[in-house]
């Protein structure tokens, strides 16, 4: 009789450290669902950086006058292409 309350004993030691191991199971699942959330939102405000970065390089690679209208009337030159390929296109 003695065996079996020991076995019991036994027992109930490891279905309490079953309820805590399953306790902290669920707290850690919890925790890097959190992180992989806080992971997404923070590589989407990368990207945004990043853009806003190429962005502002772009806009600071032509610093003289003589390129800017350049390439304004290059973007003009273009621009007029394509206003006579839509014009051909629509007779």
């Amino acid at each position: 009789m003695q065996e079996l309350q020991l076995l019991n004993d036994k027992l109930d030691v490891l279905l309490k450290k079953y309820a805590v191991l399953e306790a902290e199971n669920k707290r850690l699942k919890d925790t890097v669902s959190y992180q992989a959330n806080a992971i997404g939102l923070l590589n989407d405000k990368l990207a945004g950086i990043e853009h806003d970065m190429a962005a502002v390089q772009m806009g600071k690679t032509v610093f003289d006058d003589k390129e800017k209208e350049h390439m304004r009337k290059q973007l003009d030159n273009v621009i007029g292409e394509i206003d006579k390929i839509l014009n051909t296109l629509n007779d």
